[in-house]
């Protein structure tokens, strides 16, 4: 079995992007390991929700606790920085946020966390962080500088189909299910189809993932864009979640050639006999 460390940015991340996977490599038994980097300090709240006296960072770490629970996480741990807002915000600039946070010390803090947890597998962020949230564009950059650092043999960046986006995007102008600006920015969103080497189908965690989402009540609430999706439509938008495996290097995959599984040695070879073959679109 493997230990895969999953890193995200801000509590929910995880559920949203990668819930799914992390259900399904913890139910095969290996270890799943959730490191966030900041505690979502800046992210929007309703009015009344917090008790009196309660943080949004507190409330945010109660809920990624139960979120993990659910996920089968087996270990959860924040890397300690403050929220860096979203882009174009006055925050990002602060001294204090993740954005602009050492290099080499944050790659230092999770590169411990690797080096402890022996970790087979790290996954991080694409190079512009999915849709270029500040935050998410650093996890890259410090995901990748950790792995060099603890020799992590297996690197994969979490990220989107963006030719996928684009059609959602379509379909749902063209639907009664919700309008296009729900998905506005699809066309920057990811990374190209053709440059995807891994889609797992997360259908069979289904449950488990809106369950996940659900957890993070602060921000994803019961009157969402994400929850409100009838369950066909849930299944077609988070039933599949994927990723680029950029070590060790893909051979043979891209181009619409997609690996199913997430866990590789670092020969390239699938975990649990699992063969390197064309997804079905």
């Amino acid at each position: 079995m493997a230990t895969v460390t999953f890193f995200h940015a801000h509590p929910d991340d995880e559920a949203i992007a990668t819930g799914g996977t992390m259900a399904s490599l913890a139910a095969q038994g290996h270890r799943v390991v959730l490191v966030t980097a900041t505690g979502g300090e800046l992210g929007e709240v309703a009015d009344g929700l917090l008790r009196p006296g309660e943080t949004l960072a507190e409330r945010r770490a109660a809920e990624l606790a139960d979120a993990a629970v659910i996920l089968g996480v087996s270990r959860q741990l924040f890397l300690g920085y403050h929220d860096s807002g979203m882009e174009g915000e006055d925050s990002n600039a602060r001294d204090d946020v993740f954005a602009t946070a050492d290099l080499d010390e944050a790659a230092g803090r999770l590169a411990a966390v690797l080096d402890e947890e022996s970790a087979d597998v790290l996954v991080t962020y694409d190079e512009h962080g999915g849709y270029g949230h500040p935050d998410h564009v650093r996890v890259h950059d410090v995901g990748m500088a950790a792995a060099g650092r603890a020799g992590t043999p297996v690197v994969y960046l979490a990220t989107m189909d963006r030719d996928f986006m684009v059609a959602l995007r379509q379909q749902a102008a063209e639907s009664e299910f919700g309008p296009e600006d729900n998905l506005e920015g699809a066309e920057t969103m990811g990374e190209p189809a053709e440059r995807i080497t891994t889609e797992l189908d997360v259908t069979p965690w289904l449950g488990v993932k809106r369950g996940a989402m659900a957890a993070h009540a602060s921000q994803i609430t019961e009157e969402s864009f994400f929850l409100q999706m009838p369950e066909d439509v849930f299944a077609h938008v988070w039933g599949q979640e994927w990723f680029v495996r950029v070590r060790p290097e893909p051979v043979g995959l891209g181009g619409g050639v997609r690996e199913p599984g997430l866990v590789v040695t670092p020969a390239g070879d699938l975990a649990g006999g699992s063969t390197v073959g064309e997804v079905a679109r």
